[in-house]
Parts: C-alpha cells; sequence; structure tokens
C-alpha cells in the first residue's frame, strides 16, 4: 500500500539518499516506519536535531547529492535551524522533513505548532505544508529539484494525519532534475579579461572552493601569469597539495606572504570565490571576478571585469589567449616570503620548541606551565593522518591550527563552518561523513567549548559504530573571543570554561579515550587514536595563551594587546 510517507522514502532512496538524520517522534512516525522498512536507507537517531542538520549538510558537501534530515513538531523542528543556516550558506543541498500538527488544528495554536513555512523561509529556497494526499509526489519533486538546482535547504513539512495518507496505486514515482552542466562564461567577457591580464606584470590569483574542480586549468593560468595564488579556507581541499603558487590564506587566520601578495599586485584575479571580509581586499587594484553566481561579483570589493560561468570551462577559453614568457619576480617574492614564514611556523610546532632557549624564553610569558603547544597537536596530525582522511574543524582558533598545519594533500577533506561560523560543527560533521563510510578515517578537530554544547552525540558514534577520532584542543577557553576581547584592549572576560575531565566523560560514553598533558606524551597518543578500530577521543591540554596574531598587525592591535595584558596582570596581583 502506497502512502505518502513511502512515496517519499522510496523516492529518496531511489533517487541515492542513503541516511535519515533526526529525533523520531509523533508527526515523523509514518516517515520512521517507512524507512524501517526501506533497506537502503539508515536511519541515525541523534540526541539533538542539530547535529542532524549538520551531519546532513556535511554529507551533501562530500557527495555533491542531497541530504536528509528530520525534525518532528514545533521545538524538535527548531533544533534543526541552526544547522540548516551552515548548509544555506555553505551551498549545501539539504532537504529537511519537518513534522507538522494534524491539518484540522493548523492555525489553532494548537500544542507545540509552529508555522514552518515562515519560521523556515529565511533559511529555505523552498519551503511548503504537505496538506493532502493529492499534492504527491509534485511537492517532493519540487523541493529537491529546489535544493539540488539551487543548492540550498528545502523544507518539506508533513502534518500528523498526511504522512499515513493512501495514495493511488498507479500514481507515478517522483522524478528529479538533474543538476546543470558546468558553462563558461560569455566569450566577451572572457576576452575583456584576457587584455588586461595580458597588460599586468603583477596578477595575484585569490581562489575559493568554487575552483576545486579546475585543479589543471588553475595551475596552468599560475604558470602563465606566474601568479602566486591566495586560497580561502575550502579551496585548500583540491589546491593546496603539489602547488608551487599556493601562499596559504589571507583574513584573521592568513599569513603575512599573502596578505603581500595581494597588496603588491596591479590585478587581483577572483576564481570561484566569495571571501566576505572586506578589509582584507587590497584598495586601488583592477579586480577581475569569476563566479557561477552573478550576484556574488562585486558584493565584497569593487571589480573592474566581471566573469559569469564555471571555472573550469572559462579557464579552458581563457588559457589560450594569454600570452606565455612573463617574469617571476612577483611570483618569486611572494613565495620566499611565504617559505620564510613557514619555516617560523614549523619552529612552533615542535613538541620540543619549549625545551630550547628560544622556547624556554617565550615559555615564561604565554607558556608557564608548559602546556602542550596546539601547533604541535596540529602538526602531528597532519604526519600521520591518512592520504584520504576527512577533517572537520570547530570554529575558532582550531580552525587557525588546521589551516595553518595540516596540509589537504592526497584525497582529503576538509570540513568546517566556515560561512555561518557556528560553534560545535566539528563532532556532527564528522558523525555525517563517517556514515558515509565507516573504514574511512574521520578526525573531528574539536574546541572543548564546541564539543561541550552538543557533547551528548558523543553517544551518536558508539550507538551507531562510527568509528570517528575526536582530537580536543583544550585550553579550557573559548579562544577566538579571548583573543579578540584583548586585541581590543579589553581583559578577558567570560571565556574561562570549566570543563570536566573530557577524557573520561567519553570513556562514560563507551568512546575509547586519553588524556594528554605532556608534550613528550603527544606523538604516542595520536598513533594511539588513529589506529583505533572505534570511537577514540583524545583530551589535549593546550596552551590558552598560545595566540594567533594576523597577517597584518596594526599599531592599535599591538597597544590594545598590550592593555589587556597589563590589566590581567594587574588583576592577578
Amino acid at each position: 500500500m502506497n502512502t505518502v510517507s513511502k512515496v517519499i522514502i522510496e523516492s529518496l532512496a531511489d533517487y541515492g539518499v542513503t541516511h535519515a538524520w533526526g529525533v523520531v517522534g509523533d508527526a515523523l512516525n509514518p516517515l520512521t516506519e517507512a524507512i524501517r522498512a526501506e533497506p537502503r536507507m539508515e536511519w541515525i537517531g541523534v540526541r539533538h536535531e542539530e547535529v542532524a542538520a549538520f551531519a546532513a549538510g556535511a554529507q551533501a558537501q562530500l557527495t555533491g547529492g542531497l541530504g536528509l534530515c528530520m525534525g518532528t513538531v514545533g521545538p524538535g523542528s527548531i533544533h534543526l535551524l541552526n544547522g540548516l543556516y551552515d548548509a544555506k550558506k555553505s551551498h549545501a543541498p539539504v532537504l529537511a522533513i519537518c513534522g507538522q500538527v494534524p491539518t484540522s488544528e493548523i492555525g489553532s495554536s494548537f500544542f507545540q505548532e509552529v508555522d514552518n513555512d515562515l519560521l523556515f523561509s529565511d533559511v529555505a529556497v523552498f519551503a511548503h505544508t504537505v496538506t493532502s494526499a493529492d499534492q504527491m509526489p509534485q511537492l517532493l519533486e519540487q523541493a529537491v529539484n529546489a535544493a539540488i538546482s539551487r543548492r540550498g535547504v528545502a523544507v518539506l513539512t508533513v502534518p500528523g494525519n498526511v504522512g499515513g495518507m493512501k495514495l493511488e496505486k498507479n500514481i507515478r514515482p517522483a522524478g528529479f532534475v538533474p543538476p546543470a552542466a558546468p558553462a563558461a562564461a560569455p566569450l566577451s567577457q572572457i576576452d575583456a579579461a584576457a587584455r588586461v591580464l595580458d597588460d599586468a606584470q603583477k596578477v595575484t590569483l585569490l581562489v575559493g572552493m568554487g575552483a576545486r574542480e579546475a585543479r589543471p586549468e588553475i595551475l596552468e593560468l599560475a604558470e602563465r601569469l606566474q601568479a602566486p595564488m591566495v586560497l580561502t579556507l575550502k579551496a585548500k581541499e583540491s589546491l593546496e597539495a603539489d602547488n608551487l603558487y599556493q601562499v596559504g590564506q589571507t583574513g584573521l587566520i592568513g599569513n603575512p606572504a599573502a596578505a603581500a601578495a595581494l597588496d603588491e599586485a596591479e590585478v587581483v584575479f577572483m576564481i570561484g570565490t566569495d571571501f566576505p571580509y572586506r578589509d582584507w581586499y587590497p584598495n586601488g587594484k583592477t579586480v577581475i571576478q569569476l563566479d557561477t553566481r552573478a550576484e556574488h561579483i562585486g558584493r565584497r570589493t569593487q571589480v573592474s571585469h566581471a566573469m559569469v560561468g564555471h571555472a573550469g570551462p572559462s579557464l579552458e577559453q581563457l588559457l589560450p589567449k594569454l600570452r606565455t614568457g612573463r617574469t617571476d619576480k612577483h611570483l618569486a617574492s611572494i613565495r620566499k616570503q611565504y617559505e620564510r614564514w613557514q619555516e617560523r611556523q614549523s619552529k612552533v610546532s615542535d613538541p620540543d620548541h619549549d625545551r630550547g632557549l628560544v622556547g624556554k624564553v617565550r615559555s615564561l610569558v604565554n607558556n608557564p606551565e608548559v602546556f602542550i603547544r596546539p601547533e604541535a597537536v596540529a602538526a602531528e596530525l597532519d604526519q600521520k593522518a591518512a592520504r584520504d582522511a576527512i577533517f572537520t574543524v570547530d570554529t575558532g582558533m582550531s580552525t587557525v591550527w588546521l589551516s595553518r598545519f595540516i596540509e589537504m594533500r592526497g584525497e582529503r577533506r576538509l570540513l568546517g563552518s566556515f560561512n555561518l561560523g557556528s560553534m560545535a560543527n566539528a563532532m556532527p560533521q564528522a558523525l555525517g561523513a563517517q556514515a558515509l563510510d565507516r573504514s574511512r578515517q574521520v578526525i573531528a578537530n574539536c574546541g572543548d567549548g564546541g564539543l561541550m554544547m552538543l557533547l551528548g552525540d558523543l553517544r551518536t558514534a558508539v550507538t551507531y559504530k562510527l568509528p570517528v577520532k575526536f582530537i580536543v584542543y583544550n585550553n579550557g577557553r573559548l579562544g577566538m573571543v579571548k583573543l579578540e576581547q584583548e586585541q581590543g584592549g579589553l581583559e578577558e572576560f567570560g571565556t574561562e570554561l570549566d570543563n570536566p575531565d573530557l577524557s573520561q566523560v567519553a570513556r562514560a560514553m563507551g568512546i575509547n579515550s586519553q588524556l594528554v598533558t605532556k608534550p613528550e606524551d603527544l606523538a604516542a597518543a595520536i598513533d594511539a587514536a588513529l589506529a583505533s578500530d572505534g570511537a577514540y577521543l583524545l583530551d589535549i591540554r593546550t596552551n590558552p595563551q598560545e595566540i594567533s596574531l594576523p597577517p597584518k598587525t596594526t599599531a592599535s592591535d599591538a597597544w590594545g594587546f598590550a592593555i589587556a595584558k597589563s590589566k590581567e596582570a594587574i588583576e592577578s596581583l
């Protein structure tokens, strides 16, 4: 017997959706019953619906397909919102199926009633309520097609009495449109860009995730232009390794060489990026921007030449139009700066750093108790993680250490809340990634504040046999907030975290774990974690005073730190 719920679940399984994430209950019961009877789809019951949305979004980003999460009536659906906003800002196609009170009670302020169509109107590209069986499968088709074609969130609300409604026996199955094929920018735009690039002596590329599928074309472009390549964090995945043109990231997590590459250029060529921080764009430059979304062009910095199209086919047409034989003066200068910066960073990441003379002097100021430096944690992971590992990372200082010390070589993948900037994303995204392939290495780089926020879903890794490795940078702080306060000359306030022993908490949840407090124990602890067959948590006590200075530190920044530290010293007397 076909019901609304059965048609929904079978159609999604036909489309290739393999997991549904959520919390069971009331209006979802017909849907979860359909999932129980569908061998191609696995139900993963989480402890908090926000985890469900983050996990579904992670799967969408990794596969390019549709992620699926569910929330039941009222509060259950509301809990999805933060993870769905992350999917929206990450352009991840996700379908959220939400429960609703019976149709006869809609509009009566019934128990737990929420207007889902209104609630999700900002986060979703499609948000509608199924009110009769006759609307199926059309509403499902509209929801999925909108999510896939617009790379966003679709919300389909199913009232409690609708999911079990019977459908006609001869109803046609749902059909979904394929994604659009990549297309090049118009030839006139390509010709105009070629003329500008040919006339310029110093070109710098600012490359984002929209160019990740065009690695050969990007590298040939950098070679043809002899241009340094500044990568956004999302572009690390396919463009960082074995790339003699890349010079890392700019912005607060970046480095001086990347900032100089932009500042010293005549022409900045933005490719597949919507890098949001306006203060880090240079002034007075000729800017070319290539993006598939016309609405992205010019909204961060003034653009002289727009190219609307996909990176790969557009660059294929652009490359033959560019002259060869350029000087490498600009590229060589920036690469030299970058290599010097990398050398300085590698010294700090050495676990024995604090034993040397320079390290001992530095430790007197910012690490007197000889905590483990977070740079050393990330550097050790980089050396020992698999070449196809999937890394997730919490927002905050954890992102800084990953961006600087973990290279995305081989088939490594990277996920984070890089556009929304939410706390607590690393653990649920790792669960989503691991469910796709339980044999692949998945490493969650968690801040202690982020992990504590959704701590209950550590148990989900045990329940569903998801062997995620949780690496906790436990500095007892909201580290990025501490940095913000001190940079502004404010005394640190409200950032200290009274954490439990997270290794014991993990053990109580059934996860193998270890507390790491000494730098000399770090390597063996990471070896043990990565070699474990099941989930494993390392509670690593890292230095709370370790900060990441931005690439361009102003006099006011330095003054702010000095004032803040003076206040803190006086308070401690």
